[in-house]
């Protein structure tokens, strides 16, 4: 009885042990791209990730600390919207940035995930008043330079 709980612990225990393992090689995999100092918003600092997953989807996450308040910018706007330069040189709206105010601190945050099947080369972020427009209306934000996954 002992050898059987043993056992099926065993299996549990390295079970768990090869998820963790394929999820840090998952994740070493990623190719991290930090944002460019901006002039509009000069104190964000942030990065992208990029990482291809098995359906060679791209799967898209970003992390941007001390970005100022969107209204606060000049002239005010309504949202941070989140563009990729395709491979093919598309550029494409692929959603707006969820910012929040950490509880102990008062840098604001901002965080974006998405999955494209496009292969991005750049990523950038511009002020919108509207966040489903097809183009770009103002100038950009954050950008990264060029990469290649």
């Amino acid at each position: 009885m002992k050898a059987i709980r043993i056992n099926t612990l065993t299996k549990k225990v390295f079970l768990g042990a090869f998820t963790l393992l394929l999820l840090i090689s998952a994740e070493s995999q990623a190719k991290k791209i930090r944002f460019q100092t901006s002039s509009v918003v000069p104190a964000a600092r942030g990065y992208v990730k990029v990482n291809k997953d098995h359906n060679n989807n791209f799967h898209i996450k970003i992390s941007i600390s001390d970005l100022a308040e969107v209204h606060r910018l000049q002239p005010a706007r309504k949202t941070y919207v989140v563009w990729m330069v395709t491979d093919q040189e598309i550029s494409k709206n692929i959603g707006q940035l969820k910012s929040s105010k950490s509880l102990l601190s008062k840098n604001l945050k901002a965080t974006f995930e998405s999955v494209s099947s496009f292969n991005p080369v750049k990523i950038f972020i511009t002020a919108e008043d509207n966040a489903d427009i097809q183009y770009p209306e103002t100038q950009g934000v954050l950008t990264t330079d060029r990469f290649q996954y």
